[in-house]
């Protein structure tokens, strides 16, 4: 074999040894992807965005819950420009959750939970359409959940005051101003906080210590059975 050949012989080798390499980098950077848990949004409004972030923020499997500006027909808004109720935009949350440890229905549960869904443009002390109930679906199946668990909530209020909440498809969101995100833990003695916001939160709280001795409970019965 002559010496062009062995070198060429040695570079071929070294390519292949390269390719397998890059390949195995590859495949490992893809497994490590499809290992990563599929994350999905929801957006939902429901009175000050103050509130409602700091409610839901505490469920499991919530990976993050933004505040801000939806639903509305002006880019770019802010504060100010809603707050006329001119802009079409609600005050809205956007949920980054994971649906393997917390389904959208179990979300939906804890919106209608989070609010009062009978009031038209208001709730409690604040009053303007960018106070509404409102739940922006992100695909075909958020939008028939939705709709089911807000007939299914009318229903179970029969002769009383029904939900009012709109069910519109999500187009844009646009995050509020610093100063907004997450406004209950950042101003713990605010007033407002004070007033509105840590009695949502112990509500969430409760209902989470409820559903948890509940879960513990059922456990606890199915151990039982089969042992029997």
């Amino acid at each position: 074999m002559s010496t062009l050949q062995l070198i060429m012989g040695f570079g071929l080798a070294f390519s292949l040894a390269f390719a397998a390499d890059a390949a195995r980098g590859q495949e490992a950077k893809e497994g490590e992807k499809a290992g990563e848990p599929k994350l999905e949004e929801a957006t939902f409004g429901g009175g000050c965005f103050w509130c409602t972030e700091a409610f839901f923020e505490r469920l499991p499997g919530v990976k993050s819950v933004v505040s801000g500006y939806s639903g509305g027909n002006v880019p770019n808004p802010t504060y100010q420009m809603i707050g006329t109720g001119l802009t079409g935009h609600a005050e809205v949350i956007q949920i980054t959750y994971d649906p393997a440890v917390i389904s959208f229905d179990t979300l939906l549960d804890y919106f209608w939970a989070a609010h009062d869904p009978t009031t038209v443009d208001a709730q409690g002390p604040d009053y303007g359409p960018q106070y509404r109930s409102i739940i922006l679906y992100h695909s075909e199946e958020q939008r028939e959940a939705a709709q089911k668990s807000k007939d299914a909530l009318n229903a179970r209020r029969a002769g009383k005051s029904p939900a009012v909440t709109e069910i519109v498809p999500f187009e844009a969101f646009y995050p509020a101003e610093g100063h907004h995100q997450d406004f209950a833990r950042k101003n713990p003695g605010h007033p407002y906080v004070q007033t509105f916001v840590v009695p949502k939160v112990a509500k969430v709280k409760a209902k989470l210590k409820a559903e948890a001795a509940k879960k513990a409970k059922d456990d606890s019965a199915k151990e039982e059975a089969k042992s029997e």
